[in-house]
């Protein structure tokens, strides 16, 4: 006798869905794909499960992103396929109970339809509004918006004394490379075995003291030593430049984070506006409550921060 499967707590969760939308008969209609390219993965009493029908359960579940590929020879595939299986089974043994008739399963029915055709809506205007040019056209804009500060990049020797840098110093001064004695006398761990190297950076991000020596130091001019917190410095000006612009690749994500929200609330707005809404209870504070059994609300989505460049407004 074959093992029980562990119960999938996930497993009831689909179970609205499946019924609200499936209640209509159990007739799996016709072979024909739902998507271009779909494949048939399973057949459960004649009803086909398709290859989006799994794909469409584990991004339900968080176990891959919209968008992401998922193999029908994965592991992951395999697991899902068997939690749709499973559903399917439930949901029609649930109706063969005649429990869809029920007046409390109605409206868990009708709620979960209400959730999944507002879904679909969303991700039509969501897709179509969220386009390649609308991704490249707010990054433009954006990247005009952005302040650009100067960047350094400089090399570093620290060391514990005022007497100290005044040698390194005048070790420099005699043609000492500073790359070694970064490596040699430097104090700073993060900085001396790649010879005293700090990388591009703005000096509002360093202590004042950086700032102040850095200030009209040219390109190849050695500046100190001056008096930090840890110790003494000796700088090398290697660079400097324009902060470089983040990419749109880096910026995507949350460019399509910011559009996307942007849309939803458009289309909210444009609903409410020609709705007639109605609050007929308020709870503390004249906050208008949900009725005591109503289904609980998915949480509004976080407004993003408007990319891309630091000091650039929306």
């Amino acid at each position: 006798m074959a093992a029980a499967k562990p119960f999938r707590p996930l497993l009831i969760a689909g179970l609205a869905a499946v019924l609200a939308l499936g209640a209509c008969g159990r007739s799996g209609g016709g072979e024909q794909p739902p998507e271009r390219g779909d494949q048939a993965v399973a057949r459960v009493d004649g009803r086909t499960v398709w290859a989006s029908d799994v794909k469409r359960e584990a991004i339900a579940q968080g176990k891959i992103g919209e968008g992401e590929p998922l193999d029908v020879s994965s592991p992951l595939f395999q697991q899902v396929l068997e939690e749709v299986i499973d559903q399917k089974l439930l949901a029609a043994e649930a109706l063969e109970r005649k429990l869809d008739k029920d007046p409390v399963a109605q409206r868990r029915l009708a709620a979960a339809r209400d959730r999944i055709l507002g879904d679909m809506l969303v991700e039509t205007v969501v897709s179509d509004a969220v386009n390649e040019n609308a991704i490249r056209g707010l990054y433009q804009e954006q990247l005009k918006l952005a302040k650009r500060s100067e960047e350094i990049r400089a090399r570093q020797i620290l060391v514990a004394s005022q007497a100290e840098a005044e040698q390194v110093r005048k070790l420099l001064g005699s043609g000492a490379s500073f790359e070694a004695l970064a490596m040699e006398r430097s104090t700073d761990a993060a900085s001396r075995f790649n010879g005293g190297d700090l990388g591009y950076f703005t000096t509002d991000v360093m202590p004042p003291a950086y700032d102040a020596a850095l200030r009209d130091a040219k390109v190849g001019q050695v500046v100190g030593p001056f008096q930090t917190e840890s110790g003494f410095a000796v700088l090398k000006v290697e660079d400097r430049r324009l902060e470089q612009p983040i990419t749109l690749e880096a910026a995507r994500p949350q460019i399509v984070r910011f559009l996307t929200y942007d849309q939803i609330r458009d289309l909210l707005e444009k609903l409410r506006g020609r709705a007639k809404v109605e609050m007929l209870a308020k709870a503390e504070g004249g906050r208008p409550a949900p009725p005591a059994d109503a289904p609980k609300a998915a949480p509004a989505p976080a407004q993003p921060q408007t990319p891309v460049q630091k000091g650039a407004t929306p």
